[in-house]
């Protein structure tokens, strides 16, 4: 009767849960049984173990000179959340913010000093030259295209970073977001094979209790691995959208104050032309600390991509990158992979033995509720793919593998009468093959969860993002940050000279106008 209890149990589950599909998955599950190196040589999310590697990322590159340690070169390789290596990439951005000092302090002494002789020293205009007014008009010209031609840079280029941005964030969180929902299916076939056992021997209540532990494991993993990830996305999203807010305000200011300035100084409108000139001269050295500051997220952009890269060849040593995208903790993979390779054993045990003694018996009536007229040729026994220690085994002659044995078994089933007996042959009702087919399901499931697992252990699943993100999506990080950048040089160069040229304009043009009345006169 044991048998037929079990069967009862697994019909019991299968009419109250529907059991989710193992997508995203991929392996036959063949070759050696895969051991587990120890946890303190592999990357972790959920432990502090020490760990007895360690990997200085892009060393090379970020060898810079570090203004907190008294202008020594930093030698700690990349990491976003050393104080000394933010340190010394903004150092590398310093040139354009002492130009933007340097450019309003003397272009503000000069504002100062014109006006100051204008107001005090007032004189009539004399000493007109054509050469000197015609060669600041046509660099006038030229200064004002290529400010025009800078913002459309800026503009353009800003929108790619941002694009590219985006879907190199989405593709981190979406890895992250299939591992998690990975890891949670397999806590949902871990409960599911618990509740088939829960009337059967099969399961004791030790198994059970290890069921429970490891869920709680594999749930808590896949929580922080998406929630951390998310975080960090979050965050950075923030910042790249305020960047890029700022950089369409700056396109937008400068276009209108190079175009606006200019028609302004062709119509002789001083009063005008000298309000914008003020300005622009706050605007120039706000543009010139906007340069540095992408300066410096081009050189972290540059940075992590050659960290990612290296990090791809040591996946096993303890790096900055954890913070980016962490492994799966190793002690938790390891138990996940070896309870379900049980868990997949014991179930494959226990369909084999119904099928062996109840289904390919021929009982007669009097075997009870044993007998539904079980009849016709006898079906072959579903392969166990793990021995008893957990190793792989290989399929023997006769027996069906679990990917097509709900296939091969519904050549098995018969018609039933209205009481529930085999009127035509079969060695199975419709009704106990809807329960071994659920019971093999689990097995399946968690069979071909085997491979996804030793990926966790070995971090395969962040080698790939990571290896997929420098091939794919740091070139263009770097081209449009580097474009961006050369945009903001662009503006800010090209309106700076504009300001000066409005001056000199300015002034050739008074020159020009109190010439010709002074001759007409």
């Amino acid at each position: 009767m044991e048998p037929r209890g079990t069967i009862w149990s697994i019909h019991c589950w299968e009419t109250r849960h529907t059991m989710p599909h193992a997508y995203g998955v991929e392996g036959d599950g063949e070759g050696e049984f895969r051991k587990v190196l120890p946890w303190k040589t592999r990357r972790s999310m959920a432990e502090d173990a020490p760990s007895n590697t360690s990997l200085i990322l892009a060393q090379r590159r970020t060898t810079r000179k570090d203004p907190l340690d008294n202008f020594n070169r930093y030698t700690g390789g990349w990491n976003i959340s050393n104080r000394h290596y933010i340190a010394s990439v903004v150092f590398t951005a310093v040139p354009f913010f002492v130009v933007a000092a340097v450019w309003f302090v003397i272009f503000g002494l000069s504002l100062s000093l014109i006006c100051l002789c204008y107001c005090c020293c007032p004189r009539e205009p004399y000493g007109y030259s054509r050469l000197a007014y015609a060669l600041s008009l046509i660099l006038l010209i030229l200064f004002t295209v290529a400010a025009i031609v800078g913002c459309v840079l800026l503009y353009t280029a800003q929108g790619k970073f941002h694009g590219s941005t985006m879907n190199t964030l989405e593709y981190v969180v979406s890895q992250a977001d299939f591992t998690a929902e990975n890891l949670r299916n397999v806590s949902d076939y871990f409960d599911a094979a618990k509740k088939i056992g829960v009337d059967a021997v099969f399961l004791p209540a030790d198994v059970q209790k290890e069921i429970d532990d490891i869920k709680t494991k594999i749930n808590s993993s896949a929580a922080e691995l998406s929630s951390k990830t998310e975080d960090n996305s979050e965050t950075i999203k923030d910042v790249i959208d305020a960047m890029r807010l700022a950089l369409v305000i700056v396109a937008a200011i400068m276009l209108f104050l190079a175009f606006v300035g200019f028609l302004l100084s062709i119509f002789g409108l001083q009063g005008l032309v000298y309000f914008l000139i003020l300005i622009g001269w706050i605007l120039v050295a706000g543009t010139f600390i906007l340069c540095g500051i992408f300066l410096f997220l081009h050189n972290v952009v540059g940075d992590t991509c050659v960290a990612m890269n290296e990090w791809v060849q040591n996946p096993t040593a303890l790096t900055a990158l954890d913070e980016i995208l962490p492994c799966v903790d190793n002690a938790t993979a390891q138990e996940t992979l070896t309870r379900t390779r049980d868990v997949t054993h014991q179930l494959v045990k226990l369909v084999d033995n119904i099928v062996s003694n109840v289904t390919n018996r021929n009982f007669p009536p009097a075997a009870g509720p044993l007998y539904y007229n079980q009849s016709g040729p006898l079906m072959p026994l579903l392969c166990n793919p793990f021995n008893p220690n957990l190793s792989n085994r290989s399929c023997a002659a006769g027996e069906v593998p679990l990917d097509n044995a709900a296939e091969v078994w519904k050549n098995y089933t018969c018609e039933v009468s209205s009481s529930g007996i085999c009127k035509t042959p079969g060695r199975m009702t419709p009704i106990i093959y809807g329960q071994l087919e659920a019971a093999v399901n689990i097995s399946y499931a968690l069979y071909h969860y085997g491979p996804f697992l030793v990926d966790l252990q070995d971090c395969t699943f962040v080698r790939k993002t990571f290896t997929d993100i420098s091939n794919q999506y740091c070139p263009g990080l770097q081209t449009n940050s580097q474009l961006i950048y050369i945009g903001l040089v662009l503006v800010s160069a090209a309106v700076m000279l504009s300001l000066i040229f409005w001056v000199i304009y300015a002034r050739e043009r008074r020159h020009r106008v109190y010439t010709k009345q002074f001759i007409d006169g």
